[in-house]
């Protein structure tokens, strides 16, 4: 938050969970990425094996706000959950593009949200070419 007061802060983190189990903290769960929303990051949570990801979907929000225990929505949404059981047969880039397809609006909501606007690119370094 002390490099959000400076004013002009550009990090952004991204979490990615790997997981083969349910989650058996729920609540704290929830509370935590209510708070988390509220931080430059995204969580990323990818589900492997056949366990009952049911909770994982709730914690997407992708179906309804994500509220923690008290009643306290998320002020965005920054959890992306994908069972890799459905991508078994496809594409590796089928698996990638889904784990990433909420990430550029998450970023970029973040930041529109403080009124950051992003940095200027800089051009890639010249390529000097072969040597003669």
């Amino acid at each position: 938050q002390a490099e959000q007061q400076k004013g002009g802060a550009q990090n952004y983190y991204v979490l990615l969970l790997l997981t083969d189990g349910v989650i058996t903290d729920m609540a704290e769960t929830r509370e935590a990425i209510v708070r988390a929303s509220h931080l430059p990051m995204s969580i990323i949570i990818v589900g492997v094996g056949d366990a009952d990801f049911g909770d994982m979907e709730v914690l997407d929000g992708d179906d309804g706000l994500l509220k923690s225990p008290r009643g306290e929505p998320v002020k965005r949404d920054i959890v992306q959950f994908v069972p890799f059981r459905q991508f078994k047969s496809a594409v590796p880039s089928a698996l990638s593009r889904c784990v990433l397809a909420e990430l550029p609006t998450q970023v970029s909501g973040y930041f529109n949200s403080l009124g950051i606007a992003p940095l200027p690119t800089e051009p890639p370094p010249a390529y000097p070419g072969p040597s003669q």
